[in-house]
């Protein structure tokens, strides 16, 4: 038991250096990356969290042998998280750079990035035909995801609370479904990307102003790494 706990404590101080460590980009002829998080790269941010993670979860799998389960759980966990963290690192500075100025918000969320486009460039008041000042932004996009190709594509499409709530669906998934046919007509591979109608579910607003309504009728791009892909870290 105590030897156990000895492991259990080692790999917990795997998962903190898989964190901490400062290895060459792999990705560095894919766009310039950014370190906001107050000298610790998101990369190493998330390395970390996902090698202790896998700590935690290779501990909780073998019963009996929790201190080595630990260890490598958090050798394999923190490996994968790190390597995708490089990726989405260089993938997240290049999206800043090209929605910038276009209305297009761009967030980072763990291994997540998602993209908000407001509904004031999207489209029109209960219409999924694109607007001529949507295209821009998805022109760029479009350049991005043909660069960047390692990640899966996820649209959904929102809409306000006015009206039925089954035409609030359907007009959702018509406009995500818009996006997608467009973006794939511009060369990205149409095996990364689904599409999702979420009608007036989940508002980042209140609908019960204009200004409200018009964020709320939004499409969002979630850009997720590719299940059992693996990542180089270096």
């Amino acid at each position: 038991m105590f030897t156990s706990r000895r492991l259990i404590i080692a790999a917990t101080a795997v998962a903190l250096l898989s964190g901490c460590a400062t290895q060459q980009n792999p990705y560095d002829n894919q766009g310039q990356a950014q370190n906001t998080s107050g000298g610790m790269s998101k990369t190493a941010k998330y390395g970390g969290i996902g090698a202790l993670a896998g700590a935690l979860a290779g501990a909780a799998i073998d019963h009996n042998h929790r201190g080595k389960g630990a260890l490598i759980g958090a050798a394999v966990a923190g490996a994968a998280s790190a390597g995708y963290g490089y990726y989405a690192d260089k993938q997240e500075a290049a999206l800043r750079e090209s929605m910038a100025n276009t209305g297009v918000e761009v967030q980072r969320q763990g291994d997540q990035i998602k993209l908000i486009m407001p509904g004031n460039i999207t489209f029109a008041t209960d219409s999924s035909a694109i607007s001529s000042s949507f295209y821009s932004p998805l022109n760029n996009l479009a350049s991005s995801f043909k660069q960047f190709n390692e990640n899966t594509i996820e649209i959904v499409g929102y809409t306000d609370s006015t009206g039925a709530r089954q035409h609030n669906m359907d007009l959702s998934l018509q406009r995500a479904q818009a996006v997608s046919t467009y973006l794939t007509s511009q060369g990205v591979d149409a095996t990364r990307v689904s599409v999702r109608g979420a009608g007036p579910d989940q508002p980042i607003a209140s609908n019960a102003d204009a200004n409200g309504r018009a964020q709320n009728r939004r499409v969002e791009v979630n850009l997720k790494p590719i299940p059992g892909q693996q990542y180089p870290q270096q």
